[in-house]
């Protein structure tokens, strides 16, 4: 659809007299309200917000459900103002079949297992969403059409106040107490931007042997063997070599190491006496 910001409007019809008709009135957000008090009630929310009391906000892409229900059978009509002033006709639809409510029936658009979704586009704003309820079907012909192929019926007014006078024309010869209209409202924000987390560099490794390709040093202490050569290892490990063959004798370890795409390393750590001598060659 085209935009996700929908209203509901709601129109029933019942078999009574004709009353003479009253022209409907605007309330200060250029929605038709009723002045005639009627039995009929209507009442739209949106789905971040059933008590339709409050605003809540959606970002442009989030999906959106407006539901509607009537204390008597009625015909329901959902329209969506944007903030722009244009209007979004959501019910009805070639979609969504019946847009006749039975009383205390509740009519979610889009429901479950409906085939399409309401996604907010925007623009940005206060959306309103209106719902009438009518005891009488509604014509709209004059209100809105359906262009070929589309599914839902595009509003011909183009800013909110052409919307409510059309849609004064339409209600007004309905008997005076045969139709309501409620309203909610929702806010719609920006996408949410996502801040990528910044990325910790890995540590930067130096050997101590540098750019030496003969490297020595004895330290003056007993350390085992096998735990000073690994720890080596490690180190020409963290520059691409591979450990290929290791041979230990009764106080020397000496271990070879290869490279991919050439290159060759050796390993040595032995005793003397108190002291341990390691050695890397890399050729």
């Amino acid at each position: 659809m085209k935009k996700a910001a929908l209203i509901l409007a709601v129109l029933a019809t019942v078999t009574l007299g004709t009353p003479a008709s009253a022209a409907p009135k605007l309330s200060a957000q250029s929605i038709i309200v009723n002045p005639v008090p009627t039995d009929l009630s209507v009442r739209v929310w949106v789905d971040r917000d059933p008590g339709g009391n409050g605003t809540p906000t959606y970002r442009v892409g989030d999906e959106i459900r407006i539901a509607a229900t009537v204390n008597e059978d009625a015909y329901v009509y959902l329209f969506n103002v944007n903030p722009d002033g244009t209007t979004d006709q959501i019910l009805p639809n070639h979609l969504s079949g019946t847009h006749y409510v039975r009383a205390g029936q509740t009519r979610t658009f889009p429901a479950p297992g409906d085939n399409f979704v309401f996604n907010v586009s925007g623009p940005r704003g206060l959306n309103k969403v209106l719902v009438i309820a009518s005891r009488t079907e509604l014509n709209l012909s004059q209100l809105s059409s359906y262009r070929s192929g589309e599914a839902f019926a595009t509003v011909k007014p183009t800013t909110t106040p052409g919307f409510a006078q059309a849609l004064s024309i339409v209600v007004t010869p309905l008997p005076q107490n045969s139709w309501v209209s409620d309203t909610a409202f929702y806010t719609v924000a920006a996408r949410a931007v996502s801040v990528p987390r910044p990325v910790t560099p890995a540590p930067v490794v130096v050997n101590p042997w540098g750019t030496q390709r003969e490297w020595r040093i004895t330290i003056d202490n007993r350390t085992d063997l096998r735990q000073q050569h690994d720890a080596y290892a490690a180190k020409l490990r963290s520059e691409g070599y591979v450990l290929v063959k290791t041979s230990v004798k009764n106080n020397e370890i000496q271990s070879e190491f290869r490279r991919a795409g050439g290159g060759k390393a050796e390993l040595k750590v032995k005793r003397k006496g108190n002291r341990t001598e390691i050695t890397v060659e890399r050729r």
